[in-house]
């Protein structure tokens, strides 16, 4: 997996691309959340359009990154999902915990929306 971080206002955006299997790459991730969090970035869109395939380790890795973001008084959002993940969260349940989007713009805008409570 690889991803790449972008700002939009005050939101960031995640996109993910190749598989999504959790292991070390889940711990590069979490990292990389910690980061933003210790800098005040506690708002959260991963854009899932590159992503090919995630297992039951992937999906625990997104459910990880969410609380970290909400425990921390943000949000972490969703976008872009294919049919496969889209079908992954259906079956889980996991689509009526994570706040999801068809698009990243969507995503962003939903924050102006919606916005979380202040940390």
């Amino acid at each position: 997996m690889k991803y790449d971080v972008q700002e939009q206002g005050r939101v960031v955006v995640l996109a993910l691309e190749g598989n999504i299997l959790g292991g070390p790459d889940g711990t590069k991730l979490h990292d990389r959340l910690h980061e933003l969090k210790d800098a005040g970035k506690r708002h959260v869109v991963v854009d899932l359009s590159g992503v090919r395939f995630m297992n039951s380790s992937g999906l625990g890795m997104l459910i990880s990154a969410m609380t970290t973001m909400r425990n921390a008084g943000g949000d972490f959002r969703l976008a872009g999902m294919g049919a496969g993940i889209r079908s992954l969260l259906v079956i889980t349940r996991l689509d009526t915990v994570f706040k999801h989007y068809e698009s990243v713009d969507e995503a962003v805008a939903s924050y102006e929306e919606d916005p979380p409570s202040p940390a």
